[in-house]
């Protein structure tokens, strides 16, 4: 005998019986898609979206009319705003929709999917098709479609306008256009054609000032429009004169120029370019003393820009950066109505929320921004910009930070994910969550994250999901600043931690070996920790024999790294980082598996696990080719080194302690000089290098040593003496030329070792 409440609970699932919308039975349907009488070109694929996936849904075949071809039958889907919508929903105001928000509601036998124009209908569609029907678009290529022959639509209710305007997922994989249009995003890089909506566009996209006013046109005779540094007005490497009325001018002119070839793009950038050198004049200055920060006269510029601009082009917004050394608001000015400020968190830590203590001044400049700022977008990293093939345990922060911004009144936001690669760390994952979370910033990331790797990994999706843990764990245990641009991993993951995601990765490939699919993508999610290994093999190998788990090393490094190549080439990787193509780390990974030299004369007749040597084809090198690569060199230990060339001063050669070189070492570098010898013979004098060993936490050196030409020339090598110092992972030795290319040739490194004091 049932109970009151069963009999109730009975009741109200009845009644909600009742009122669900049978859309198709036993793969057939008497429903009727109807558009509006004046159907805009995405309106139009809304109804094209909509039938083929009802299609491939039930197998009925959904037929696809006009409200102008006659009354609309009461059994309908009706799509945008038509009349029909406007009588069943006069509750609605079209205007409050904007360009996205969208509209799902039944009312009798019809089913309402409407929005604002020119994308609202077509999310709407998208989001019944997945919140509703179950389907999925995980990626361009690769989605999920539930078979339904009978369809029923509960009751629907929904209004939703997003908060963000402006969403974009910067990944290589998510420019497709009608991928980005079924992920709701509408950024500048995604090439979402009308049909599908479109999408914002910038004029310049961004760092403008040089693309607006060159200096190889115009610094020649208008030096005094480029800034002033150390009392000499400069071109190259610079930014304009910000106070330089005849520099505006040109500026404003040759913006509206842009604007007139493109009128439709409707933002156009004016922003500061990619590094720094503001103007020091003494006009300047006194505005940055004023406004207490360099956005001041950037600000009061720009203001000045879109003031001219909107004479002609009142729809028209001009967007700037607060990026770098402009990333402080002002004191006083603030952005007029037609300004954008685009905020930039490139300096902060990822292993941390925004609101974490490594982020406080960050947290400050969003909370000052978004004070003054009638239009807050904001520019967002995502990736490991050094090496984007690495792990980088950053999911933990990515809704905390997009509610963040949210709360702090964005309403534009740039996520700058891995857009040169397609083998970054579980890049799809990353993609589709972030587009999810922009879209409404309210979903839970954690089970929108299982929906993914269950959906995506099938059976290895838990294993994936544990292997998440254990990397964010690691990063988290270890405090380490997250940078976007971490050279390795070394500074957080230790030997212990890969050891268990290596078992888990292990696990993971089994679970789904009976499933070609499904192994390549999880064999495509290995690849960052098989690049950890490969990267660390030395050290990792050790560890992992004196842990009692040799297994989980690979046996022979060739043959892995060839299944790693093998695998990269096959899922077309791109670049290993921003702008740097994947077969450079190729060639130094190859030269990583060559056989190690003799070791140092100091450290032969040590007992094994007191001293490390570490030889240059584990080295670090940067500006490969041009400032650094290996090659072969008779005079060194193996026949191999590093060689530096001399017209910079970059740390081009570094060395990364791992873990099991961590400890107190008496440390040593062997290097040399190739002396540039005038005709007279005589050797120059000066000073050849520089050598250091760099700690990122505090950050500083804990010694440099300046190497004189007399004393690193010769036909041999030369042993420098660095001291003693506390090593930890993460720190990193160092070398530098001189910038004196008429002096020294090149600079040689052979190895880097230490000896354990007791």
């Amino acid at each position: 005998m049932l109970t009151a409440v069963a009999c109730l609970l009975a009741l109200g699932a009845a009644l909600t019986q009742a009122q669900a919308m049978d859309l198709a039975t036993d793969g057939r349907t008497d429903y009727v898609i109807v558009t509006p009488a004046d159907a805009i070109p995405a309106e139009q694929t809304a109804a094209q979206e909509l039938q083929s996936h009802l299609l491939k849904v039930t197998g009925a075949q959904f037929a696809v009319r006009s409200e102008k071809d006659g009354p609309v039958p009461t059994r309908a889907i009706v799509l945008g705003v038509t009349e029909g919508f406007r009588a069943a929903c006069p509750d609605i105001e079209v205007a409050s929709l904007k360009h996205d928000g969208v509209v799902l509601r039944t009312r009798g036998d019809t089913l309402y999917l409407a929005g604002g124009r020119p994308r609202g209908t077509l999310y709407a569609v998208y989001s019944f098709l997945e919140d509703v029907v179950g389907c999925r678009w995980w990626s361009a290529t690769e989605s999920y479609t539930p078979h339904t022959p009978t369809l029923k639509v509960e009751e629907l209710n929904t209004v939703y306008v997003p908060k963000l305007q402006y969403r974009e997922a910067f990944y290589r994989g998510a420019f497709d256009g009608v991928y980005a249009a079924r992920s709701k995003c509408n950024g500048h890089f995604e090439r979402v054609p009308e049909e599908y909506g479109g999408h914002y566009r910038l004029l310049g996209w961004c760092h403008t000032f040089f693309q607006l006013l060159p200096p190889e046109k115009y610094f020649e005779q208008h030096p005094d429009w480029y800034s002033e540094i150390d009392g000499k007005r400069v071109g190259p490497r610079a930014q304009l004169c910000l106070t330089n009325d005849e520099m505006r001018a040109e500026l404003t002119r040759q913006a509206l120029e842009w604007i007139r070839k493109d009128p439709t793009a409707g933002i156009i950038s004016i922003a500061q370019n990619d590094w720094g050198n503001p103007c020091q004049c003494a006009k300047c200055r006194k505005i940055v003393e004023e406004e207490g920060s360099e956005a001041g006269p950037l600000l009061r510029f720009v203001n000045a820009v879109a003031a001219d601009i909107e004479k002609e082009y009142p729809e028209v917004l001009v967007e700037t950066l607060a990026y770098h050394y402009t990333r402080k608001p002002p004191t006083h000015v603030t952005p007029r109505s037609n300004v954008i400020i685009r905020l930039c968190s490139i300096e902060c830590s990822y292993a941390q929320p925004l609101t974490g203590p490594q982020n406080q001044t960050f947290k400050e400049d969003i909370e000052g921004w978004s004070a003054i700022a009638p239009q807050l977008y904001i520019w967002d990293y995502v990736t490991n910009f050094a090496n984007y093939l690495i792990p980088h345990p950053n999911l933990r922060v990515l809704a905390p930070n997009i509610r963040f911004f949210v709360d702090h009144k964005a309403i534009g936001l740039f996520e700058q994910g891995d857009a040169g690669s397609t083998c970054g760390e579980l890049v799809e994952l990353r993609a589709w969550l972030l587009a999810h979370l922009m879209w409404d910033p309210s979903r839970d990331e954690n089970a929108l994250i299982d929906e993914f790797l269950d959906g995506y990994y099938g059976p290895a999706g838990r294993t994936l999901r544990q292997y998440i843990e254990v990397t964010h764990d690691a990063v988290e245990r270890a405090g380490t600043y997250l940078r976007c641009g971490m050279q390795d991993t070394s500074a957080w993951f230790t030997p212990q931690d890969v050891f268990k995601a290596t078992q888990l990765m292990n696990q993971a490939t089994e679970q789904v070996k009976g499933d070609p699919v499904l192994a390549d993508r999880v064999r495509r999610a290995r690849l960052p920790l098989d690049l950890v290994w490969l990267s660390s093999y030395r050290s990792l190998k050790s560890a992992a024999e004196a842990a009692g788990q040799s297994a989980l090393a690979p046996v022979d490094l060739k043959v892995a790294l060839e299944d790693f190549l093998a695998a990269a080439k096959r899922f077309n990787v791109g670049n290993y980082r921003e702008g740097v193509v994947f077969t450079q780390l190729e060639d130094v990974l190859r030269a990583r598996t060559r056989p190690p030299g003799p070791p140092p004369e100091q450290c032969k007749d040590l007992p094994a696990g007191t001293w490390f040597d570490v030889q240059d084809n584990a080295f670090m090198l940067y500006g490969v080719p041009n400032w650094a690569k290996l090659g072969q060199d008779p005079l060194a230990s193996d026949g191999y080194a590093a060689r530096m060339t001399t017209n910079h001063v970059q740390w081009a050669t570094q060395c990364r302690i791992e873990a099991d070189s961590a400890g107190r070492y008496h440390c040593y570098v062997v290097a040399r000089c190739q002396p540039k010898l005038p005709a007279d013979g005589k050797l120059p004098t000066g000073q050849a290098f520089k050598i250091g060993i760099y700690d990122p936490e505090a950050t500083r050196s804990l010694v440099t040593l300046e190497v004189s030409i007399a004393d690193a020339a010769g036909d041999k090598y030369h042993t420098f003496d660095l001291g003693t110092h506390d090593l930890k992972p993460g720190m990193y030795f160092w070398l530098a030329p001189m910038n004196n290319p008429d002096a020294v040739e090149a600079i040689y490194t052979d190895r880097i070792f230490g000896i354990r004091e007791q």
